[in-house]
């Protein structure tokens, strides 16, 4: 009898993760659709499937049982989509079960956020009515069973044959999830309607009160994205295949943008702040805010600076201030801080702080990091390839959150080859680096050869979260893998006012000595700045003297040879100030074209090309010099504060 292959995946991926208000929605999309998708995995090995890609993490599976060892999990680990064949299963095998308990599991936790915050309310109510239709018909779920392990792309396929037609949504719309109807199930944009019932809600206290901003109205998705945590180790439900699931205790502790931008800075404060202005600078924050807002993020670097003093209580309460509190424009904010007598009090103690540290002003972007696998769905086509793919993709994930948590990260997803993460400016590109060659060695150990390409959003704390998520798949998809050819790196940066600059380089590049060349140079600029702050103008300068060698430049030539180019902005680098404090210690010719010449070695354009034949990596060059280059040296350098 010939055997069978089951194909499955699981949607709408971005619909679900990249919609988010909060650092925590977004880390709630990824666990539960990860979630969701191991709840499919354990469906199909009680009807004695044989799960061949990717590797099943076995002790999350018995998690799904309550039988889980050590820490119980706390990030997406389980891919969504499982390329290739996912399962061999026997003749007998029900797909429709497998469906069935991926429904059921989302119905029943939906059903224990609903005890947890409306069980006041009757099932014939309008908000009654607007949960239910939204829980089941939100999910995609697709599969198919072939009977060759080489169909790889069947669930694409599939797609094509798209019958999931969500329902049309009347009402108010979410603030959260585009298109789905709030809860109170008013008709019209009601302030009154609307205050009344989100009002009432939040008034019942406990974690809704700070879970739910005012004049925040979620439709039931959204609302269980937001409020799930608090009553996930409650979930208890019947599966259909004779197995019944339970939930686990989950943290809610998720630093927002705003702390991991600030984390750095916040580091370097409770290291060497007096006691008694950061005293005065904690006491008036927490009579602002009323709460502790970042209680627990445990960021790398504040965890080390905590841990050289101990028996500090004051430095452990400071590290759970609202990551608000430490940015002038947040507390002069209305809408963030109403009390504003009372936020131009820590306004004063923050300003009264950073005088007697002299630190420098904190840094209000942070880093979105997404990183994908390159072209493994081709090789996932070679059935001899499946299984050392597999088990590379489990050793890469399972060493990712180690990575990032070096970098003073917070892991949001890492499942199979996709890795989504949020980290301070200063961090992102080493730990993008890190992690590619984390992933390299994975695929080397079991005879594979993949890449990994690598987005980083870096974004002002005030643009919405969820605009800079949906940006990253673009930069993603779009830049680092079509445009530069694959295991490529792509930058943006976001200011309030709209982008600001974007950058793509190949990594072979990128790196030089084993470092990320552009951050490697940022942090040069930054010590020349601290010794001898010499002028912005010599960015500007060096920018018009692009402009003047670009004009002339053809697309197969320079104007000048690479060395004179380099002599040139040497000589601008020397005229910029950089030598007019320190008469003992200038900088010489000699030592301005060495940091010049891997400046301009940033400031092509370089794709990477591969020959359909031979498979041999080659790299083609423009011959045009890219600004932007030089203004993300100049962003990294200074942390994206204008110094003027």
């Amino acid at each position: 009898m010939t055997e069978q292959y089951f194909h499955f995946t699981l949607g709408p991926v971005q619909g679900f993760v990249a919609q988010a208000r909060r650092t925590r929605d977004f880390w709630a999309g990824s666990f539960l659709l990860s979630w969701l998708s191991a709840v499919a995995m354990k469906a199909i090995e009680q009807q004695n499937g044989d799960i061949l890609f990717p590797q099943v993490d076995k002790n999350y599976l018995d998690w799904l049982e309550g039988k889980g060892q050590g820490k119980a999990p706390q990030q997406g680990c389980i891919p969504n989509r499982f390329k290739g064949g996912i399962a061999k299963v026997p003749h007998d095998f029900d797909p429709k079960q497998v469906a069935d308990s991926v429904q059921h599991a989302w119905e029943s936790l939906a059903e224990e956020v609903w005890q947890q915050d409306f069980s006041n309310l009757n099932d014939d109510s309008i908000t009654r009515q607007i949960w239910t239709q939204q829980i089941q018909h939100f999910w995609e779920i697709s599969w198919a069973v072939s009977a060759s392990l080489e169909e790889s792309d069947l669930l694409d396929r599939r797609k094509n044959w798209r019958s999931h037609l969500p329902p049309e949504e009347s009402g108010v719309k979410c603030m959260m999830m585009d298109g789905w109807q709030e809860l109170s199930g008013t008709s019209t944009p009601n302030a009154e309607g609307l205050g009344q019932f989100w009002n009432t809600l939040r008034q019942q206290g406990g974690t809704l009160a700070t879970d739910l901003r005012e004049h925040e109205y979620l439709c039931a998705i959204a609302f269980i994205k937001r409020r799930f945590t608090h009553c996930f180790d409650q979930l208890k439900a019947d599966m259909p295949s004779q197995w019944c699931l339970q939930g686990w205790r989950v943290s809610s502790s998720v630093p927002s943008v705003s702390y991991i931008a600030a984390a750095p800075w916040l580091a370097k404060i409770l290291e060497h702040a007096p006691e008694q202005e950061l005293k005065v600078f904690h006491d008036t924050a927490k009579e602002l805010t009323c709460r502790y807002g970042e209680y627990n993020s445990q960021l790398q670097c504040i965890t080390q600076a905590l841990e050289k003093q101990k028996t500090n209580a004051l430095l452990w309460k400071t590290q759970n201030l609202d990551g608000n509190v430490f940015f002038e424009t947040a507390l002069q904010n209305s809408n963030i801080y109403p009390d504003q007598e009372q936020a131009a009090n820590v306004l004063q103690a923050l300003k009264a702080l950073r005088k007697s540290t002299k630190i420098e002003a904190v840094s209000p972007f942070y880093a979105v990091l997404m990183m994908d696998g390159d072209s493994l769905g081709k090789q996932m086509s070679d059935s001899t390839k499946q299984t050392p793919i597999s088990l590379a993709l489990q050793q890469f994930t399972q060493g990712v959150n180690t990575i990032v948590t070096q970098y003073s990260g917070f892991l949001i997803y890492a499942g199979g080859d996709d890795v989504m993460a949020l980290l301070p400016l200063e961090e992102a590109l080493n730990c993008a680096y890190r992690l590619r060659e984390h992933y390299l060695d994975c695929f080397k150990k079991n005879k594979i050869e993949s890449t990994l390409s690598g987005a980083i959003e870096y974004a002002h704390i005030n643009i919405p979260l969820g605009k800079v998520l949906g940006d990253a798949h673009h930069l993603l998809d779009d830049i680092a893998k079509d445009k530069t050819g694959r295991d490529s790196i792509a930058v943006r940066v976001w200011k309030p006012g709209g982008q600001h600059l974007e950058w793509a380089m190949p990594w072979q590049k990128a790196m030089k000595d084993g470092q990320v060349s552009i951050q490697n140079l940022a942090n040069d600029f930054q010590k020349d700045q601290q010794e001898t702050p010499f002028s912005n103008s010599f960015f500007f300068h060096v920018e018009e003297r692009f402009a003047m060698l670009n004009k002339n430049a053809d697309a197969d030539h320079f104007v000048f040879d690479q060395a004179t180019m380099v002599q040139l902005i040497a000589a601008d680098y020397l005229n910029s100030g950089v030598n007019q404090v320190d008469n003992d210690h200038k900088i010489t010719l000699k030592q301005a074209i060495d940091r010049i010449d891997p400046l301009l070695e940033q400031c092509f354009e370089w794709q990477r090309m591969i020959d359909a034949d031979t498979d041999k990596e080659s790299f083609k060059q423009t011959y045009k010099l890219n600004t932007h280059a030089l203004q993300l040296l100049r962003f990294l350098a200074q942390k994206g504060i204008d110094h003027g």
